[in-house]
């Protein structure tokens, strides 16, 4: 299945093999947990709504590719502050902002590293987002 990353009309079509490495340690109940001056607990429980961590990144050195291009437009996204953006994955659209508080939205290393970047390049890209 295609993964896309769209903002307005323009749209990004990201490697499908970008996994998602965090998809499954998603916890949708936060809880806090106290206890009173008499030795009482008190939890207190609810549902998120929102924030739900989507770190696509590839599996390994071999896979998922991307072109330099591709690479630019993202990190041009990340610059935007509170940059809203509809990520379809597995025919799920979501919106998503870059998770800037997790490091850097978009980390990128070159596939392999010449003293000349040029345009034709491929890249690792890790993207750090949340489901808002």
């Amino acid at each position: 299945m295609s993964i896309t990353l769209a903002v307005g009309a323009t749209s990004i079509d990201l490697h499908p093999d970008l996994y998602w490495s965090d998809e499954n340690n998603w916890h949708p109940v936060e809880q806090t947990v106290q206890r009173t001056l008499t030795g009482a607990l008190i939890v207190s429980s609810a549902t998120r709504l929102a924030g739900r961590p989507i770190t696509l990144e590839p599996e390994d050195d071999s896979c998922a590719w991307m072109n330099g291009a591709t690479k630019d437009q993202l990190r041009n996204w990340a610059a935007v502050a509170g940059q809203q953006m509809t990520l379809t994955l597995r025919g799920q659209a979501r919106t998503v902002i870059f998770r800037h508080q997790d490091g850097p939205g978009v980390e990128a290393r070159p596939v392999v590293h010449y003293s000349d970047v040029v345009d034709g390049d491929w890249f690792l890209v890790t993207l750090r987002l949340m489901e808002i």
